[in-house]
Parts: structure tokens; sequence; C-alpha cells
């Protein structure tokens, strides 16, 4: 459950305010990265722990929802890579 309370705790950090320029933003995004990461590792771990409990439909949404966080991981990474790329032509 600690690393619940870490994703928890990094969510609760986000500024509920707009980023006020690129560099703001593009820490937000990297904040968010690490949330999904952190996501896609709590239900990876779920997964796991209770696998062989569950019912196939029910195995079958949280195998989904662990590909779906993964995905949000790897579009937040996308993100980043485009703000650097944009802040630098040369990265």
């Amino acid at each position: 459950m600690s690393e619940i309370q870490a994703l928890l705790d990094a969510l609760s950090g986000l500024p509920r305010t707009r980023p006020a320029g690129p560099a703001e933003t593009e820490a937000l995004l990297a904040r968010l990265r690490s949330a999904a990461a952190r996501w896609a590792d709590v239900l990876y771990e779920a997964h796991e722990g209770v696998r062989q409990e569950l019912p196939p439909r029910a195995e079958a949404a949280l195998t989904l929802a662990f590909r779906r966080a993964e995905e949000s991981y790897v579009e937040l990474e996308i993100a980043l890579r485009d703000c650097a790329e944009h802040r630098d032509p040369a990265i």
C-alpha cells in the first residue's frame, strides 16, 4: 500500500493552476508521467497478486486497466519528448 500512498501524494501535489509557460508545462508532464508509471505498477502488482482468484472477465478487466495505464505512460513520454524537441531541435 505504500506505492498507492506515494501515488496519492504525487497526485495531490500537482499544481492546481495552469502552467505559466513551456518549462512549467514540461515539468507538469514529467510529474504526470511519473504518476502514470506508478499507477501502472500498482495495477500490475494487483493483477499478479489476485489473478488466480478472479473470474475470467474480472481478470481481463484488470489486465486491460493495466494496459491502458501503461499506454498513458507511453503517451506522456511521447509528449515530453516532443516538448524537449520543440524547446531545442538539437536534442
